[in-house]
């Protein structure tokens, strides 16, 4: 009975990290992209690439529309000419 028992936690202990480690909030840093910018200020909610500051762990962790230390890859010089309803997009982050 023990081993069934040792197998069955054990089991369920790799399905729990299985989910953690796919769980958009757990996602790591994206890799950088030749051709890229890194635009800060553009992305929506839950779509940016990285960096969302204090308390997120990096992608898809923005939580607000155009949040200003959030960024999201976009073609190489295009950054600056991107308009939201916030303003620009910028190659370094916005304060607030």
């Amino acid at each position: 009975m023990n081993t069934k028992f040792s197998a069955a936690a054990l089991a369920s202990s790799f399905a729990a990290a299985l989910a953690i480690a796919a769980s958009p909030a757990m996602a790591g840093p994206v890799a950088a992209q030749p051709g890229k910018d890194k635009c800060y200020g553009i992305s929506l909610a839950g779509k940016n690439d990285c960096a969302a500051g204090p308390g997120t762990t990096c992608a898809g962790t923005s939580k607000v529309d155009y949040q200003g230390n959030a960024w999201k890859y976009v073609d190489k010089g295009t950054c600056v000419t991107m308009k939201t309803p916030k303003g620009m997009g910028s190659l370094t982050p916005i304060k607030s």
